[in-house]
């Protein structure tokens, strides 16, 4: 990944909806994350910046160290947090090294729309066991029948109501939403790893995510 590297407090005021942030650490999960997924990275998050709110970050995760600013209390599973909080605690609670990727052109206010109508559908989702994780992701990379062209609009896969989510998921989905990824990939196709640059992921309408670029944690 680029050495570039700002601080939390100027990734803060460049950050707009959509932007994407990934994390990478060196603990035991982390790196079985990053081993099975042939990518530096284990989590990623999406910006939600709107109105007069300060920065926030959807992802999903196991802790429940933060409130949920949807529902205002303490959760495991999908959530919606303080980005500032959210950041600090993935750098100083589980020892993860972040970096950011702005989506361009910025997103506009459908795009916005369609992403604060997927927090209120899939917000307090559970996160899934890791039976489950490692299962839907095998599955996410076996061939897909989609129905005809002129059917595929808003199509899931059968059977794609979660009854859990993880962090590639809800932004994968999300991003569906907003129109900047195709409709109809099995719910695992999409890993951490995905959202790095080195994956090539390919957007809608023309739409791009820039390359890495660190984010420094403040000392205190």
């Amino acid at each position: 990944m680029a050495d570039t590297s700002i601080s939390l407090s100027q990734a803060l005021e460049l950050t707009r909806t959509g932007d994407v942030w990934i994390f990478r650490g060196k603990s035991v999960p982390d790196r079985a994350i990053q081993i099975t997924t042939n990518s530096p990275v284990n989590h990623v998050g999406m910006s939600l910046v709107v109105d007069d709110l300060p920065p926030l970050m959807w992802h999903a995760e196991l802790g429940r160290s933060l409130p949920d600013v949807w529902t205002g209390t303490h959760q495991r599973g999908v959530q919606l947090h303080d980005l500032r909080d959210a950041v600090l605690v993935w750098g100083r609670k589980y020892g993860q090294r972040a970096w950011l990727r702005q989506l361009d052109p910025e997103a506009g206010q459908a795009m916005e729309d369609a992403a604060l109508r997927t927090v209120a559908r899939l917000d307090g989702t559970p996160f899934p066991s890791t039976v489950q994780l490692a299962g839907r992701w095998a599955r996410g990379r076996l061939p897909l029948r989609l129905p005809p062209l002129g059917d595929r609009r808003g199509a899931r896969p059968e059977g794609a109501a979660l009854e859990s989510a993880y962090c590639a998921e809800v932004i994968a989905l999300t991003y569906e939403a907003m129109g900047l990824l195709p409709a109809g990939r099995r719910p695992g196709y999409y890993d951490p790893g995905r959202f790095w640059s080195g994956d090539g992921l390919r957007l809608e309408g023309g739409a791009t995510l820039g390359g890495e670029i660190r984010v420094d944690l403040p000392e205190d």
